[in-house]
């Protein structure tokens, strides 16, 4: 059977080496989720790719559908992100705390335009940003949102009691109240769960002018641990960032 081609916005999340010349290109597509794809001779130096399948680059490809693995034909460069981010550690572990949290959201084969454009526009942000960890925070949780893992954070995740309340557990489904509260639940400043509300509602601003240095690490802290309870998997860029 003839593979399919197909053209797709793309934002290249990550890439590895394919035998002595190719090279696999994650990208996260607004059509078609994460797609994995051979770029032929890549790592030669006269390829025609250039070095525009690297992370930080949204792109129009064109793809060849494969059964585990597409082939990359033709890659036009939309936007390059890096260049405001590469120069700034802070910016560039919360560029690549975006990008990794992308690999751990999306799925493959399916259409994911509301996580394409939210990965976009947190890369955007960033360019600029005096508070690169509040804007991963807010990446994520809206990420987990669209994804359908969204915090309780103002009703009791448990017994849907009013907030606000001022404890957070992961495996109950975010805040909860004293009645509610399991074993190992974390105790948090309401303002913290706030801060999060605003940022799920695109509020970052309002959000940003209720920052303390305590309340941004609860916020980190809480959105963390909700993530990576949901996946399984942790994200190892955010240790990187905890560093910059």
């Amino acid at each position: 059977m003839r593979r399919q081609s197909v053209h797709a916005r793309a934002l290249v999340v990550r890439s590895y080496d394919f035998g002595e010349a190719d090279r696999v290109i994650v990208l996260l597509t607004r059509e078609f989720g994460i797609v994995r794809g051979v770029a032929k001779g890549v790592r030669r130096a006269k390829s025609r790719f250039g070095s525009r399948l690297e992370p930080f680059v949204e792109l129009s490809v064109q793809l060849y559908q494969g059964k585990s693995l597409s082939t990359i034909t033709q890659a036009d460069t939309v936007e390059f992100f890096g260049a405001e981010l590469i120069d700034d550690l802070a910016r560039y572990a919360a560029g690549c705390a975006v990008l990794e949290g992308v690999e751990k959201l999306a799925y493959e084969g399916a259409e994911s335009a509301a996580l394409y454009d939210l990965a976009v526009g947190a890369l955007k942000a960033l360019r600029a940003s005096e508070m690169p960890k509040l804007h991963v925070a807010s990446f994520l949780l809206r990420a987990m949102a669209v994804t359908g893992w969204e915090p309780s954070l103002y009703q009791c995740a448990q017994c849907g009691a009013e907030g606000p309340h001022h404890a957070f557990h992961p495996h109950a489904g975010g805040a909860v109240c004293v009645m509610c509260r399991p074993a190992g639940t974390r105790e948090v400043d309401p303002e913290a769960l706030h801060i999060m509300w605003l940022l799920l509602q695109g509020a970052d601003q309002a959000a940003a002018a209720l920052v303390t240095p305590t309340r941004l690490a609860q916020v980190e802290k809480m959105v963390r641990d909700h993530l990576h309870w949901h996946s399984e998997r942790r994200m190892l860029s955010l240790n990187v960032l905890d560093q910059a």
